[in-house]
């Protein structure tokens, strides 16, 4: 149970917990000489905003929220006595310097109050991830962890991966580190139990055994090849196995080719023999049986000049499911300790906690850390550093990944930061650009046409930060007849869809920053074009009473890579050295906006050639959906249907049934 309220006062902050506060630091010095000589009147408007706020604030636990200008969340922390941790802030001569620009900036708070500091823990973990303070250490690359799925609501169910929340019936056995693991996982477990991997619709619809079966994938469930009981010890020895009894499972298979060897039967020997490779091959890449390890991640932390590099290994059922490494960036006077403790209330709030996790660094109250993740499984949890032992043994073998990925990582940053000087150069900026704005349009004839921007800055391609965007008001002719005459785009007319594409992206940046503070305008815009497109960019910017460096890139003769001609206002068209790492370098910023496109042009796509009249049926959902087409087996036959044949559906009411009929047979 939380309770919030809102304390609005004029000011500027930025924060950061009291933690991070150095109380030794300038005892004795009047705090508003300090905000005079360094920030002026900002900080005095801080303080004095959180000085009102303060006087509202129990003793109690909650979450705080520091909010600057245009309602920008700038911090968000947590504490057991919310008004003895907020009032830290007014003392701008004990506070370190990011704290000190924070309360600068600070114009408001928010205050949600909890009813223990392990619920505003978990309230705080949240919030950083759903709203990206910039002056909270902020974990970006949090993708969900695919799994493998056994159902068990199916006399055969199959071997799926699966993402998302598990809402479905089943074992689910995970996390593995990334797709590519999981499905290697998959095909050997396909060849070692013989599990189908189909939906149920392609089961359900075959009269012969598919490919699966010709090469010893499947057992062939869907036309009789095996039955229930048999295939039902498959999929309970798939269950064992991925649940940590992988060795005897495999004696068993040993025994039993041993058996078939003896009767002469080396067929069936052969096929065990198969099937105990692929559990070797699993175990191989698992190193199973880590003495003491069952269910586990393993956090290993290594910073270095205000980087930090995460490695996450998972282990579950004796076995390593693989690992992922996070980069962090933040303050350098941020300790370690409370790098790892934002890292774990983030990387576990979406995510079920194991029963142990290990870490290379004692994070900030442990103990509070260990009761939230407990809450949140609803089980105990294990949070430990250990000092010694296997246990020891994984984190310092987790260390030296992270060491050894920062490293890379930096050196690519390094050589990321030479290509940007080299940008800068060329194209005559006055520094090296920190945010490029790439884009580019997709389409085939102007049906389903998709803008697509990417962004790249000094840490490499700023996923995060893409945008597509559907072209509206495609017309077959500008003379067609439309809702919106003078903004349509005829099909094919690449320029009105770039103008649209820039239109919408700087028309909204205008309007939610307005001032140029928020980090999301770019300092140099790329359009992959030529001599045309940059001029309808520059007529949008120019209406926008926008001013930006923007250049066109266009392929050579016959669309060669390495013969790119650039495009840029008052300048003639011009080429660079092939061998130049900036032609390289800008090959790949065009290339990735191009992919980008292509892949939300096709989705755009696929999703139009899946579409059905009964979609555009209102009340009619996924589930009414197919219960029609089960029935009927088309659309076409749904919409010729009868109003008593409709009646008849599984799930179709009577009013339901008259709505789908009269949306087929409208009697005007």
């Amino acid at each position: 149970m939380v309770d919030e309220c809102a304390c609005s006062l004029e000011t500027e902050a930025m924060t950061e917990a009291p933690n991070d506060i150095d109380f030794s630091l300038n005892k004795g010095i009047d705090s508003n000489a300090v905000a005079d000589s360094v920030h002026g009147p900002d900080i005095k408007r801080g303080v004095a905003t959180i000085q009102a706020v303060v006087k509202t604030l129990p003793n109690g636990p909650g979450v705080y929220r520091m909010i600057g200008g245009r309602d920008q969340v700038l911090y968000v922390g947590k504490a057991g006595n919310l008004k003895k941790r907020v009032q830290a802030y007014t003392q701008p001569a004990r506070i370190g310097h990011r704290i000190f620009r924070m309360v600068s900036e600070t114009s408001r708070m928010e205050i949600v109050t909890t009813q223990s500091e392990v619920e505003a823990l978990l309230l705080e973990s949240n919030l950083i991830k759903r709203l990206k303070p910039r002056f909270n250490v902020l974990l970006r690359d949090d993708k969900s962890f695919p799994f493998i799925h056994i159902r068990d609501d199916h006399a055969f169910p199959p071997l799926l991966k699966h993402r998302g929340a598990r809402t479905d019936k089943g074992d689910y056995f995970g996390p593995f580190a990334s797709a590519g693991s999981v499905n290697r996982t998959l095909t050997a477990l396909q060849k070692a139990f013989l599990i189908r991997n189909c939906s149920d619709a392609i089961y359900n619809a075959r009269s012969r055994p598919c490919l699966q079966y010709q090469i010893k994938r499947c057992s062939a469930p869907c036309v009789g090849l095996i039955d229930a009981e048999a295939y039902g010890q498959l999929v309970t020895e798939a269950r064992m196995f991925l649940g940590g009894r992988s060795r005897q499972i495999q004696d068993k298979m040993v025994a039993a080719m041993e058996q078939a060897s003896a009767a002469l039967d080396f067929e069936s020997a052969a096929r065990y023999r198969d099937r105990v490779r692929a559990l070797t091959s699993i175990q191989a890449r698992q190193d199973i049986n880590i003495e003491g390890v069952e269910d586990a991640d393993v956090i290993a932390l290594h910073s270095d000049g205000g980087w930090s590099c995460i490695q996450v290994f998972f282990f579950r059922a004796g076995g390593n499911f693989g690992n992922r490494a996070y980069f962090l960036s933040h303050d350098k006077a941020t300790t370690d300790a409370e790098v790892i403790a934002a890292f774990i209330g983030q990387f576990y709030d979406n995510k079920q906690p194991p029963r142990s996790v290990l870490l290379s660094h004692k994070p900030a109250e442990l103990n509070l850390i260990a009761d939230a993740l407990s809450l949140k499984a609803d089980r105990r949890v294990q949070v430990l550093p250990p000092q010694r032992g296997n246990k020891r043994k994984l984190i310092d073998h987790a260390l030296s990944n992270a060491r050894d990925a920062l490293a890379r990582r930096l050196a690519e940053s390094a050589s990321q930061q030479r290509h940007l000087q080299a940008i800068a150069e060329l194209f005559d900026l006055p520094e090296p650009p920190e945010r490029i704005e790439v884009y580019d349009n997709s389409h085939i004839q102007g049906s389903n046409a998709i803008g697509a921007m990417i962004v790249a800055g000094p840490e490499g391609f700023m996923r995060p930060a893409y945008r597509r965007f559907n072209i509206r008001n495609v017309v077959d002719r500008p003379e067609s007849q439309t809702d919106d005459r003078d903004n349509a785009v005829a099909a094919g007319d690449d320029f009105a869809m770039m103008r649209q594409v820039l239109t919408r992206r700087f028309a909204r940046a205008l309007k939610n920053d307005p001032e140029r503070v928020a980090g999301e305008w770019p300092d140099l815009v790329l359009i992959d074009g030529g001599g045309g497109q940059l001029q309808v960019a520059r007529e949008v910017l120019s209406a926008l009473e926008i001013s930006l460096p923007i250049v066109a890139i266009a392929k050579g003769p016959d669309r060669n890579a390495g013969r790119e001609r650039f495009f840029m206002p008052g300048k003639q068209p011009f080429s660079i050295d092939t061998q130049s790492p900036a032609l390289y370098f800008l090959q790949r910023l065009r290339d990735e906006a191009h992919r980008f496109a292509i892949e939300g042009h096709r989705a755009r796509r696929a999703k139009a050639m899946a579409s059905s009249p009964i979609d555009e049926i209102a009340g009619i959902g996924a589930k009414r959906k197919k219960a029609l087409l089960r029935h009927f087996g088309s659309a076409k036959a749904v919409a010729a249907a009868r109003l008593e044949d409709l009646e008849a559906v599984d799930g179709i009411s009577s009013a339901v049934a008259r709505r789908i009929h009269g949306h087929f047979h409208d009697s005007g």
